[in-house]
């Protein structure tokens, strides 16, 4: 297994579709895609099934799935060069980078699907709904840009409500039950990987669509963490 993790770090180098830690890319992504399109991004994208899925329902964006796991990424960029789909691409790196690469307003809207809850109570900052992660994506989205989380975490869905509550977000959609609730949104029927894989085991899939002030949002952190402390201990 790690042999093939191996040949495949290396194969991505030469994929046309594949970019590591690229330098110089904000606002040069028109050149890269050879248009002027929008841009959507998948973040911690894994196989890259959202990003293969959304690209081809909507060959008017492009889109970009973003993963630290170079082995996961060849999975997707692969399947984009077999079907010879030429608006996805795959950017490797860190999502707490994710800024550096995009200029203002530069990214049209943004899909997180089924990412780590992160559930310990010490990786609560590393969920990528903590307000953390929601100002790295106010630097990059056009105003009123559309953030999208598709998770079978009910703690991860309750946990981007309360966030959404206390930032003055803007929430335009909501399901603790996406699949009987909005049939008929198109982009919720993909599936990936790691749903297959019901590792929360809640039998549901839960979805929120929302998008961010203008503003900076609010210094309460702190606040949040109390808040959540709170709820853990009127739960338990």
């Amino acid at each position: 297994m790690a042999q093939k993790k191996l040949k495949r770090f290396e194969a991505i180098k030469d994929f046309p579709n594949v970019l590591e830690y690229p330098e110089g890319m904000p606002g040069k992504w028109q050149d890269f895609f050879k248009n002027n399109n929008p841009i959507v991004l998948e973040l911690a994208c894994g196989k890259g099934e959202y990003t293969v899925g959304l690209a081809k329902m909507h060959p008017s964006f492009n889109c970009i799935g973003v993963d630290l796991k170079g082995n996961r990424i060849y999975i997707g960029a692969r399947k984009c060069m077999e079907e010879r789909i030429e608006n996805a691409a795959f950017l490797r790196t860190q999502i707490d980078r994710i800024n550096v690469y995009f200029s203002k307003a530069e990214v049209q809207g943004i899909w997180l699907t089924f990412p780590d809850p992160q559930l310990r109570k010490s990786r609560i900052k590393k969920r990528l709904t903590h307000p953390k992660f929601l100002r790295l994506y106010q630097q990059i989205l056009v105003p009123g840009g559309l953030i999208h989380l598709k998770t079978d975490s009910p703690a991860l869905y309750a946990f981007t409500r309360l966030v959404i509550d206390m930032y003055g977000l803007t929430l335009h959609k909501h399901s603790d039950n996406a699949y009987a609730d909005l049939p008929d949104k198109q982009e919720l029927q993909i599936r990936t990987h790691y749903e297959g894989l019901d590792i929360a085991q809640s039998k549901r899939v839960h979805y929120l669509c929302f998008s961010l002030p203008v503003s900076d949002l609010p210094e309460i952190d702190s606040v949040l963490k109390q808040r959540i402390k709170e709820n853990e201990q009127a739960i338990g």
